[in-house]
């Protein structure tokens, strides 16, 4: 087996049909399997995939396992010499995986890779980052770009050049090629995140191991951005962020780090709050 793809849905029923469709009239001189984990779908993603796609390997999970949970749920069963978590709200080029898989055997010192992100336009999505930095994070977190556009430029690498093959940090896990050996060194992404920063951590720990983590052009899918987490309240996301974010910084930096941006999430809080309550005081008035 070349290669085995993992994609973990929510309530993204639609883009997630393309998704399915363009990989398995992909073209290439491969074999492959794709497992489906669906995060208890409202939307009858499962049953689309049982009845329009029964070459997938379905598990059908009976609660919201988040996403960590769900991929690890098949890392013993994977046989392909690679493995790519793909995001369901992405779409592969005809020619996207057999490239990808030609490059990586082309660079064997390559653990984790991604390719170039498009969205709908055409228009080149930038996601590679550098690690996340304490200071960086609390910026994000006190909404600082807001009045401060330039200040995450360093962070996000805002001059990166995506036409060219390059080692980085981390890229973005909606389309996450990892080398087998890799995994069964260090196995896939860690439980404790429900979703955000797991590829993050992961390839802390792939450089922690002594791997590389790529970014390539050769290679293009459409990634139509957080289809699925559009459909989650903003509450509940900015907990899954905190939570994530947290967690992030207690396992690979010092303590104070951890305490300074929980204080400042709770801080965050408090402001918010108490703007919502001096808003309904002043409506209330008029």
């Amino acid at each position: 087996m070349d290669i085995s793809i993992i994609i973990v849905s929510w309530n993204v029923r639609d883009k997630f049909r393309e998704c399915l469709k363009a990989l398995y009239q992909s073209q290439g001189d491969f074999n492959m399997e794709v497992f489906v984990i669906d995060n208890h779908s409202s939307d009858n993603s499962a049953e689309m995939v049982e009845k329009e796609f029964k070459q997938a390997k379905l598990i059908k999970n009976k609660k919201n396992l988040g996403l960590s949970r769900a991929v690890n749920q098949v890392k013993h069963r994977a046989k392909g010499d690679f493995i790519l978590l793909l995001n369901p709200d992405n779409v592969v080029f005809g020619d996207t995986l057999d490239k990808m898989l030609e490059w990586m055997r082309a660079n064997p010192k390559v653990s984790v890779a991604g390719c170039r992100l498009v969205d709908e336009r055409g228009e080149t999505i930038k996601h590679v980052r550098r690690f996340p930095t304490v200071w960086d994070q609390l910026v994000i977190i006190l909404k600082l770009p807001h009045f401060l556009p330039k200040i995450l430029d360093k962070y996000i690498i805002k001059n990166f050049n995506y036409s060219q093959a390059q080692a980085v940090d981390s890229i973005r896990g909606s389309f996450f090629m990892v080398r087998i050996e890799m995994v069964e060194k260090i196995g896939l992404w860690d439980q404790r995140y429900f979703i955000w920063f797991e590829e993050v951590d992961y390839c802390q720990q792939v450089k922690k191991a002594g791997g590389q983590v790529w970014y390539t052009p050769t290679a293009r899918c459409l990634d139509y951005v957080g289809q699925s987490f559009a459909k989650t309240p903003g509450l509940k996301k900015q907990k899954y962020f905190r939570d994530s974010m947290l967690k992030y910084f207690k396992k690979w930096h010092p303590a104070w780090q951890y305490w300074l941006l929980k204080s400042a999430w709770q801080f965050g809080l408090a402001l918010a709050w108490a703007g919502k309550k001096a808003s309904f005081k002043s409506k209330a008035k008029t």
